[in-house]
């Protein structure tokens, strides 16, 4: 979805000091993840899953054996809300929770071998939609903007801001 036509309010945020709605940075990231998902969301539909679901699965798949902590911050998901979600995923005996030796208050959550097999299921068709991504966006385009997101979270990272990620729910 392209950015939207500058409007009278941006008019009105510009003479308040505040940047123009349609050139704020967070809604364009917002819009670009947007039009992104929906190509996606039919999906993970099809197979059973929630786009947070689906993320923690392949974060889970990527790092097997992850401390709730370490998963929510891998997945921007509030701890609250990843409970919730490890919650689902564990009755669909898509992951296992073991409790950590030295602190029983602590977890470790692992994909489960359903969980995997989900992955492999829906792995042609995520793969497919990222080569018609690629496709249509260019891949040292794709290379480049995934490139610079990594440059923009480093040079961020100490910015301050909020570190629980408040705000980083869908």
């Amino acid at each position: 979805m392209p950015n939207p036509l500058p409007s009278s309010d941006d008019t009105a945020e510009a003479a308040s000091g505040l940047r123009a709605y349609s050139r704020s940075l967070p809604m364009a990231l917002l819009r670009a993840r947007e039009a992104v998902m929906q190509q996606f969301r039919p999906t993970l539909r099809r197979h059973g899953v929630t786009e947070q679901q689906w993320r923690v699965l392949r974060a889970l798949h990527s790092r097997n054996g992850l401390e709730v902590t370490e998963l929510a911050r891998a997945t921007c998901l509030l701890p609250p809300s990843l409970s919730r979600i490890l919650r689902d995923l564990e009755a669909r005996k898509l992951v296992e929770r073991r409790p950590v030796d030295n602190d029983l208050r602590r977890a470790r959550i692992s994909i489960a071998p359903n969980g995997v097999a989900l992955i492999e299921e829906v792995a042609p068709d995520s793969e497919a939609i990222y080569v018609e991504i690629t496709r249509r966006f260019g891949a040292a385009r794709l290379a480049e903007l995934q490139g610079m997101l990594a440059a923009l979270e480093v040079a961020l990272a100490d910015m301050g801001g909020d570190p629980e990620g408040q705000g980083a729910e869908d």
